[in-house]
């Protein structure tokens, strides 16, 4: 299985494990009546390092020869993206009956990342870049707003929680590329998830959340860690290793392209043919990905000493 993967370019395995977690915010928002953002998060964790703890005790060795840098992205990782970040994705969907916002602004995460790995990584994006970027960012606007000369967003909470999720996600990245300099991919996966689970069972009192659900729920929270959890991460993160972070943060556009076509079917609505030129745009733009991503990226070593790996 490993080398038939090896034979995929990185950035399509993270496109494709971006596309799987494309009706995550589906099967969330059908538990809005009956489970908290915080209960959901926490019952995935607990599956996820239950599925990956024959991993977990290499994976802590291992991330703690890489010196103490990579254990404070390693806590990162799990506490911020797969914790707090799903927390407040999740709380943003169901708390506030509100589907498309959350979605919608997903689309800093680009952004965000490719300051981030700038920064922490030394990547530095050539001009040309930006004829990626760009088009992007347009496709996923045109997507995500049915009317895009006159967007709507509705409520600061929900705005606020999903831009929160959104910057923790891209950092996520940005560190799990950080990450995968010096630690196998699957010990990676099993760091997010163990400290996720911390992260999320320190939550649970905080935020005043049961531990369990009801047993209907608790199987779509095991199909949510199974297929759109460890499965596409383990894509995400096999592909990441060999992906620079901002090229990886374009794949993921893949994510809520597939959400908000998802969401719009699941409640029998159409896309209009604006959204269908974004969905366009974005599906040309990824497909090029991987054929220039040798010419589009610089990656330099980290410009500051602190961040160098140990």
């Amino acid at each position: 299985m490993r080398v038939r993967l090896a034979a995929v370019p990185g950035v399509a395995l993270v496109a494709i494990a971006a596309a799987m977690w494309g009706t995550d915010p589906i099967i969330r928002k059908t538990m809005s009546f009956s489970t908290t953002a915080t209960t959901i998060v926490f019952g995935e964790h607990v599956v996820l390092v239950a599925l990956t703890l024959p991993l977990l005790f290499p994976a802590l060795r291992s991330v703690l020869r890489a010196g103490w840098r990579f254990v404070v992205a390693a806590v990162l990782v799990g506490a911020g993206a797969s914790a707090v970040a799903t927390i407040l994705f999740t709380d943003a969907l169901i708390g506030h009956k509100d589907f498309i916002t959350p979605v919608v602004i997903q689309k800093v995460q680009p952004l965000v990342a490719v300051a981030g790995a700038a920064v922490i990584l030394g990547e530095r994006p050539r001009a040309r870049f930006a004829w990626f970027l760009l088009p992007a960012l347009a496709g996923f606007w045109l997507v995500n707003q049915a009317h895009p000369l006159d967007p709507s967003a509705k409520g600061l909470v929900v705005i606020a929680e999903a831009t929160g999720a959104a910057v923790l996600w891209a950092f996520g990245t940005v560190l799990g590329r950080y990450l995968s300099r010096e630690i196998e991919f699957q010990h990676i996966l099993s760091l997010r998830f163990f400290f996720g689970l911390i992260g999320s069972a320190i939550a649970l009192p905080v935020m005043g959340a049961p531990a369990y659900s009801n047993a209907h729920d608790s199987e779509l929270i095991v199909y949510l860690a199974v297929v759109t959890g460890l499965l596409a991460l383990a894509l995400y993160y096999f592909g990441l290793k060999r992906t620079p972070a901002m090229m990886a943060s374009l794949a993921e556009l893949t994510y809520p392209v597939i959400a908000v076509i998802a969401g719009i079917y699941a409640y029998s609505q159409h896309l209009r043919w604006t959204q269908w030129i974004g969905v366009a745009i974005i599906l040309g733009t990824v497909t090029l990905l991987p054929v220039q991503r040798r010419r589009k990226v610089v990656e330099l070593q980290p410009r500051d000493a602190a961040l160098a790996p140990a």
